[in-house]
């Protein structure tokens, strides 16, 4: 009888914490308006890195280092990629950063699905999107999002990593407005 008793007291409170986990993510994400950090992107194993500012929903504005001048500009509906030399617009809805930058669809997602915690550092949620699968990362103390791991339009595999976060700041109105083709 014992036995039943601690068996069903361990799975409750492994409940409870995974219940407790999934509260503070959704809750932290609730009080994010928007946020800026460091990044380091792996696409394919070519690393790129610079500078980002989320406002949800679904606005993102990057800087990459020593590349060009690259930025990547989301307004809630187009996404841009511009360089030196080039010049990439889509569709934000064709992309994989139209769920990413979605507090509320990740809200969803999160309170439907199981959390995964990896070397009590990070907590993983995997969505499952139409043919995309979606893996979102959470800082296990402070409950920040700090990555993703995707495959892009293009079928690249890309991972990015957040450092540096730094939440609710004053963000110029203009961040977001797309850039102009050359």
């Amino acid at each position: 009888m014992l036995q039943y008793f601690l068996i069903f007291f361990l799975l409750a409170s492994t409940s409870y914490a995974n219940t407790e986990i999934k509260n503070k993510i959704i809750q932290n994400l609730e009080n994010t308006k928007n946020l800026d950090f460091k990044f380091e992107q792996n696409i394919n194993g070519r690393v790129e890195n610079g500078n980002c500012t989320i406002e949800y929903p679904k606005k993102i504005f990057c800087e990459y280092a020593r590349s060009n001048n690259k930025i990547l500009v989301a307004n809630g509906k187009s996404l841009v990629i511009k360089t030196i030399t080039s010049y990439y617009r889509y569709s934000l809805d064709k992309t994989p950063l139209n769920l990413i930058l979605d507090k509320n669809y990740l809200i969803e997602k999160i309170n439907d699905l199981e959390e995964r915690v990896i070397n009590n550092n990070l907590i993983n949620y995997t969505i499952q999107e139409q043919e995309n699968e979606i893996n979102i990362f959470f800082d296990n103390k402070t409950f920040d999002l700090i990555g993703w791991q995707n495959t892009d339009m293009y079928q690249n595999f890309n991972i990015t990593f957040l450092s540096s976060i730094r939440k609710n700041r004053v963000i110029a109105k203009n961040l977001f407005t797309l850039p102009s083709q050359n």
